[in-house]
């Protein structure tokens, strides 16, 4: 039996899917406050769904008896923070050292934990917060596999970031010349199910990134050329972003300028040596971008 933590979001719903696919046994853990169509979804896959919440240890208690292992994607950024409530403290870190100790006490025996890139190494709370899970979780005694993407699509090559592709607007962090490994999180998934037999996750560090490394502006010219029309881009100087970051006093907007600033450094990761182990097709920017001209009614 595999437990899925956040099975709700974006990475852990497409996990749950990949799992139900290979006919691998799953429970997956929702909060009380979960979205009834997500959760109703779930079951639909025929999972075992039950009720917990990472910020309640004595609720992981359960939701980790007669498991094997624990794949947690779960984050409190960018959609379900909530100052004081569900954030980068009371979630992303004790709610996920929770998590370690409800299942090193349940006797698991693997974890895959979902982390982020290892060149994110600026002082942010949110990078603080996952750099700590992971040195817990490896001295958990426990077998891990800490999974460290890029950037995702799904999200930097969002509105949400200022990627706006339907309207051909673009904010840029830094001067835009420093390549990215943007990475599609369906890929993410792939890896955290695979890693649960593979013996190349077996106290892992796994480094991710998609198949090739572009600067945002080479990004900005392939969703150019496949919409068929310029992109109005403003660039948001590093300066700027550092001054942003000192002057922030919420720990989500010190991480989102934290992340931008390491955005505006790059983030190139060489991922041949991975797939040598994990032979998944990694989704390419041009694909995604083809997909989102799709989705736009926009011939391609």
């Amino acid at each position: 039996m595999i437990l899925v933590v956040g099975a709700t979001g974006l990475v852990g719903g497409e996990v749950c899917r990949r799992l139900a696919a290979r006919g691998i046994p799953t429970r997956a853990l929702v909060r009380a406050t979960s979205d009834p169509v997500k959760v109703e979804a779930l079951k639909a896959l025929d999972f075992e769904v039950v009720e917990g919440d990472l910020r309640d240890a004595a609720s992981l208690t359960d939701a980790c008896r007669g498991v094997s292992a624990v794949i947690d994607t779960v984050s409190s950024m960018p959609f379900a923070y909530e100052a004081g409530v569900n954030d980068i403290t009371t979630t992303d870190m004790e709610g996920s050292l929770h998590l370690v100790d409800a299942a090193r006490a349940a006797g698991v025996q693997h974890v895959v934990y979902t982390s982020f890139s290892g060149n994110i190494d600026l002082d942010f709370p949110l990078r603080n917060a996952k750099r700590t899970v992971e040195a817990y979780l490896k001295l958990s005694g426990m077998t891990y596999t800490i999974l460290r993407p890029s950037y995702f699509m799904e999200v930097w090559l969002s509105p949400a970031v200022g990627f706006d592709a339907a309207n051909a607007k673009v904010t840029i962090y830094g001067d835009g010349n420093n390549p990215i490994s943007w990475i599609a999180l369906g890929d993410v998934a792939e890896f955290a199910v695979r890693s649960l037999d593979s013996p190349a996750a077996r106290n892992a560090i796994l480094e991710l990134g998609g198949p090739a490394a572009l600067t945002p502006k080479q990004v900005v010219g392939i969703y150019e050329r496949i919409l068929g029309r310029p992109f109005e881009t403003v660039h948001v100087p590093a300066e700027a972003l550092a001054s942003q970051q000192s002057a922030a006093t919420d720990p989500m907007q010190q991480s989102f300028t934290g992340l931008m600033r390491c955005y505006a450094s790059g983030d190139a990761i060489d991922m041949r040596p991975t797939l040598r182990d994990f032979p998944v097709a990694l989704t390419a920017v041009d694909e995604h971008a083809e997909s989102g001209a799709r989705a736009m009614a926009v011939p391609v």
